[in-house]
Formats: C-alpha cells, sequence, structure tokens
C-alpha cells in the first residue's frame, strides 16, 4: 500500500463538494478506504439510544468521511500539492509550491 500525502494533525482545505473552500483540522485518517475525518467538514445527523455513556440520547452532529483526493494540504495559508523526497537517508514530505520540508 501507498504512503498518503495527507496525515493526521495536518490542515487542509476542501477542493469538491458541499463544504468547498472551508478549511479544517484532520481528525483521522483511513488508509483502507482513501478517506479522511477534518474538524466541522461534512457534518452528518445521528440518531442515537439512550445508553450507559450517553444517557439522554437524541440527535448527535458528527463528521462525515471525505474522500482523501477532495482535500488539499494547506501550506503557509495557501493550498499546496505535497510531494516526496529524500533528505538524506530519510523520506520526507514537502511542499510543491514553495519547496520546503513539511516533516
Amino acid at each position: 500500500m501507498s504512503t498518503l500525502k495527507i496525515k493526521k494533525g495536518d490542515t487542509v482545505k476542501v477542493i469538491a463538494g458541499k463544504d468547498k473552500d472551508k478549511e479544517g483540522k484532520v481528525i483521522a485518517v483511513n488508509k483502507k478506504d482513501n478517506t479522511v475525518l477534518v474538524e466541522g467538514i461534512n457534518m452528518v445527523t445521528k440518531h442515537a439510544k439512550p445508553s450507559m455513556a450517553n444517557q439522554q440520547g437524541g440527535i448527535i452532529h458528527q463528521e462525515g468521511p471525505v474522500d482523501i483526493s477532495n482535500v488539499m494540504y494547506v501550506h503557509k495559508v495557501k493550498a499546496t500539492r505535497v510531494g516526496f523526497k529524500m533528505d538524506g537517508d530519510k523520506k520526507v514530505r514537502f511542499a510543491k509550491s514553495t519547496g520546503d520540508v513539511i516533516d
């Protein structure tokens, strides 16, 4: 399986769909389905029964998955593509617009 260019904790911008042009932080990455959960993006309504964890039950609003191809990494307030390069003997991500190493 290939390495994904978006990681948990990255700030991303949505480039397609109902939440286009919104930005948020990545909460989780699902490599199997190529999806990400982004804070405040693709909010869905879920109806929950009362349980021990949630005594009240009711309607819950939570983030739904977004396809990884519909988000773009944000570097210095600008959305950019991400590439990989070797830094010595270590593989690192870099922003293609500036050439800066991300991590």
